[in-house]
């Protein structure tokens, strides 16, 4: 009599265990603050404020919190504590449930846990189907190429994003009952699911519509975060066994966003570690080899805050600056991450679009991440009077940011949606009160703060006082790449 249904209950909990269900464990009291984004710098209303250094939280005044020496920023209760097993998390079971591990056997593991299922080719698309109300089209755009790219960056993978047709992998924001019996509940509870590969979804990642999703704040649930964890489960990963891990069961927050030890391992096993570019070497026998640049001593052509992170471009070589710090493997050629990049660059800036823009004498060529879309094109094109440009600056509150170019002591201003410089410009730099006429480049660090890089010093601009600040300048080489004083 009770053989049907445990056959259903059996069938029931397989179809279970060949999904993701990211569910973070019900509400109790004083739970919610591990919603809350721990570490996160926060850019500031620069009009009005300026920050320094990391907000308070509740969880850096916690006491007894362990810390996972070389993981990122965050901290959790303690392991025996109440508000540990309250995070929230995913869903689905850590790991498989072995019999022998149940009955004491130690068994060997790897941390990195796997699914068992992957993709048998490495070129991979992607179509967003519906868009969630609080963030534009074209930031949630941006937040997921950056979450595939923590995956990109460390494997032979690729993905490009598609408007029409068949998708390897279909992201939809949806409400409540959707078509795949796993029904979302509205704000809070359920936040996300996705499917393995190989199994009768693959590829299908789930946001719930409701949510209240957010870029870098703790006003909600971050969008980036719980986007690179749907993705390793597409990718074929089950969860870290690892605090502080982005395959973590527990929805943390960590800037900037980047895979654990342990991550890494768990997706090059399926797919194997990044083929290294190599740089094409001529065979022409006059071609004189250009040096690498010591950025101890060097003129920058151009710099930049593209994704977060900041660029230094000298010649063909690109430094690159994560958190603070020179990043392993930099300097680099520029064009292991802009194939068709030219050499000696002018300018450079990132748009609202996540577009990346490159200037070199007469022309400019524009990227969707590492793919050419344009160019080369002249700058004339753009509405200027002149035949080159010296520097570009991206300025201002992130929905008011306007571009800035900079050539011989005047200044234009850009709008994108017309592709044209304003009519009212050219304007004099005198209005950028203490940064000098001649700039090789510009940036807009996370507080609001422009800085103005001249032959081998910088300027920093302060957005309230609308002036140079006090002490400045100073040496690139000392502040940006730990060099000792010129």
């Amino acid at each position: 009599m009770m053989r049907a249904p445990r056959l259903l209950s059996g069938a029931l909990a397989l179809h279970l265990f060949l999904f993701i269900h990211s569910v973070p464990v019900p509400e109790r009291k004083n739970t919610n603050r591990y919603k809350a984004t721990a570490g996160w710098l926060q850019k500031s209303h620069h009009y009005t404020l300026k920050k320094k250094g990391k907000p308070a939280h509740p969880q850096d005044t916690q006491k007894g919190t362990p810390w996972v020496k070389g993981g990122p920023a965050v901290t959790y209760p303690q392991k025996n504590s109440t508000e540990f097993w309250n995070r929230p998390r995913c869903g689905v079971p850590d790991y498989p449930v072995n019999k022998k591990a149940m009955y004491g056997k130690r068994l060997r593991q790897k941390r990195f846990v796997l699914f068992g299922g992957r993709w048998e080719k490495t070129d991979l698309t992607y179509k967003i189907e519906r868009f969630p109300w609080q963030m534009s089209e074209d930031k949630v755009r941006r937040v997921m190429m950056e979450a595939l790219r923590v995956w990109s960056d460390v494997t032979p993978l690729t993905f490009t994003e598609i408007r029409d047709g068949k998708a390897d992998i279909l992201i939809d924001f949806t409400r409540y009952w959707h078509g795949d019996n796993l029904p979302f509940d509205g704000p809070g509870g359920i936040l996300a699911h996705a499917f393995f590969p190989r199994t009768h979804r693959a590829g299908d990642i789930h946001f719930d519509y409701d949510e209240a999703w957010t870029i870098g704040n703790n006003m909600g649930t971050d969008l980036l975060q719980v986007a690179a964890h749907e993705f390793g489960h597409v990718l074929g990963l089950q969860h870290s066994l690892v605090p502080g891990a982005v395959m973590s069961p527990f929805y943390s927050f960590s800037y900037p966003l980047e895979l654990s030890d342990d991550d890494k391992q768990g997706i090059q096993y399926l797919y194997g570690p990044r083929k290294p570019i190599v740089p094409h070497i001529s065979t022409e026998t006059n071609e004189i080899p250009i040096p690498m640049p010591n950025a101890c001593n060097t003129d920058f052509d151009a710099v930049s805050m593209i994704r977060g992170e900041l660029f230094f471009f000298k010649s063909r070589y690109v430094w690159r600056i994560r958190d603070g710090q020179l990043q392993e493997g930099y300097p680099a050629l520029a064009s292991r991450h802009w194939r068709g990049i030219p050499d000696n660059i002018d300018a450079a800036f990132e748009d609202k679009s996540g577009n990346i823009w490159f200037f070199q004498d007469q022309n400019y060529w524009v990227f969707d991440a590492e793919k050419q879309i344009t160019g080369p094109d002249s700058v004339q094109t753009l509405g200027l009077p002149v035949s080159n440009i010296q520097a570009a600056l991206m300025w201002g509150e992130e929905k008011s940011q306007k571009i800035y170019f900079f050539k011989s002591g005047n200044y234009w201003r850009f709008n994108p949606l017309d592709n044209k410089v304003d009519t009212v410009y050219p304007r004099n730099m005198q209005h950028w009160r203490g940064i000098p006429d001649s700039i090789d480049g510009a940036f807009q660090d996370q507080y609001g703060f422009a800085h103005f890089l001249s032959g081998k010093r910088y300027w920093k601009f302060d957005p309230v006082e609308v002036k140079a600040l006090d002490g400045y300048p100073r040496y690139i080489g000392m502040d940006f790449f730990g060099c000792g004083e010129p």
